[in-house]
């Protein structure tokens, strides 16, 4: 994919059921082994009725499909880090072509005071990928507060470092 072809574009609710679509093929893909604590329509209902009308949710757009997803917290919202990245995640058949490339720049300028995110200690590829872009791993939890049960790492972006 020519990725002068690829559009970034704050969400529409239009997307909301394009966007929960892309989270649940690359939640599946991702993260196998992973319990999700909500049904396919709790996310699409998620989604739908919070995640697109309330928080800054930007899409990735190739010829007009949604491939990718990117969700931001309040500037200062996350403890002193600066902003939080709430959700990025990629088509699972568009991973490695620069699309989350893309998205983690664009959340760099809208919080250019830093950023900061958890993910699941299994997503390898994940902690990499943010590890790539500037991100520190500031602690590591048993899971025991996320809703999945699952080890997670605390990621911190920090320009000034």
């Amino acid at each position: 994919m020519d990725m002068r072809e690829l559009v970034l574009r704050r969400a529409a609710d239009a997307d909301a059921g394009a966007v929960a679509e892309v989270w649940l093929r690359s939640f599946a893909a991702a993260l196998p082994g992973v319990r999700r604590a909500h049904s396919d329509d709790e996310v699409r209902s998620w989604f739908r009725d919070f995640v697109v009308p309330e928080q800054e949710t930007w899409v990735a757009l190739a010829a007009d499909t949604v491939v990718g997803l990117l969700v931001l917290g309040d500037e200062g919202g996350a403890g002193g880090e600066g902003g939080e990245l709430e959700q990025l995640y990629l088509d699972p058949d568009r991973r490695g072509r620069g699309i989350g490339d893309r998205l983690v720049d664009l959340a760099k300028c809208r919080r250019p005071s830093g950023l900061a995110l958890w993910t699941f200690q299994v997503n390898a590829p994940a902690r990499r990928f943010y590890e790539r872009h500037g991100f520190v791993a500031v602690a590591h939890t048993d899971g025991r507060h996320n809703e999945e049960r699952e080890p997670d790492v605390r990621y911190v972006w920090d320009p000034r470092r």
